[in-house]
């Protein structure tokens, strides 16, 4: 499990892009037959792949956690954007189709991962924050995820949100997740930005097309860096930051968020006169 640090505003405004890319981009998230995980100190989130292939894959817990078992003291998210699959819940199977999410939480003993077709295999996605209690797993497909279609092509935003732990949604601790499918035609995300100083936030992008790429958005509002993006890579996003982007091409992004609340709603908005 690779470890990240935190980085200040003030040494991220000076960081080059070799830099940027090092602290904040998270590529090579899915890798065939393995889980790989990253753990970062912002809000000591923990992000992480898992692409299962003729074997089911065990999410093992690692000497960084000082744990037992990986959800001895967390809760986990996931959603799949591959093949269908199936992961096991301490014996208890739940079927992921592509788009599907899973919460698991707290006290689970035993999580795998396996593809129905080795083919075709599942890409699970999967984003962990410290739990303090103990909440039922529980399944979301896309369609029950209250999607809502939000934008205007006119603007190239308009954009389906799928909302999936939330505090109107699936329960938590303090894990919000769900995903974004832009519009073909559309390709701007989360614009005019915001800012949420009291979460962090993860985006991982996924059904971007072979050669295009997404110009990821981040920093102070007056201090904008901006990182380029593959498909199936992601970006820690520090709660000082804003995180919007623009593709040369639609494509989807999931968003995770840890922190103070689960207020889906809570942000602070940046007019778009005011960036810099």
């Amino acid at each position: 499990m690779e470890v990240r640090y935190e980085s200040s505003r003030r040494e991220t405004a000076s960081m080059n892009t070799e830099e940027l890319r090092s602290n904040f981009l998270i590529q090579s998230l899915m890798q065939p037959g393995v889980v790989r995980l990253v753990y970062s100190h912002y809000d000591r989130m923990i992000v992480g792949g898992a692409v299962p292939l003729g074997n089911p894959l065990k999410l093992d817990t690692h000497s960084e956690l000082k744990s037992d078992y990986f959800l001895e003291r967390r809760e986990l998210g996931v959603i799949n954007v591959g093949g269908p699959g199936t992961v096991q819940v301490d014996g208890k199977s739940f079927s992921l189709d592509k788009l599907d999410g899973l919460y698991v939480g707290r006290g689970v003993q035993a999580v795998t991962f396996a593809s129905d077709d080795a083919s075709a295999p599942a890409h699970f996605y999967l984003l962990s924050a410290p739990a303090h209690a103990v909440y039922p797993a529980h399944r979301c497909t896309a369609a029950e995820a209250a999607p809502v279609t939000l934008g205007d092509a006119a603007t190239s935003n308009r954009r389906t949100i799928y909302k999936y732990i939330h505090a109107e949604g699936i329960q938590s601790c303090q894990l919000v997740m769900g995903l974004t499918r832009l519009d073909t035609g559309s390709v701007w995300n989360t614009m005019p930005p915001h800012l949420h100083s009291r979460r962090m936030e993860v985006y991982f992008y996924f059904d971007v097309p072979d050669g295009q790429r997404v110009f990821h958005l981040m920093g102070e509002p007056q201090q904008t860096r901006h990182l380029v993006v593959a498909n199936h890579e992601a970006l820690l996003s520090p709660p000082w930051s804003i995180h919007a982007g623009c593709g040369t091409a639609n494509y989807g992004f999931i968003w995770g968020m840890a922190g103070e609340n689960r207020d889906y709603t809570d942000v602070d908005a940046v007019p778009l006169h005011t960036l810099a």
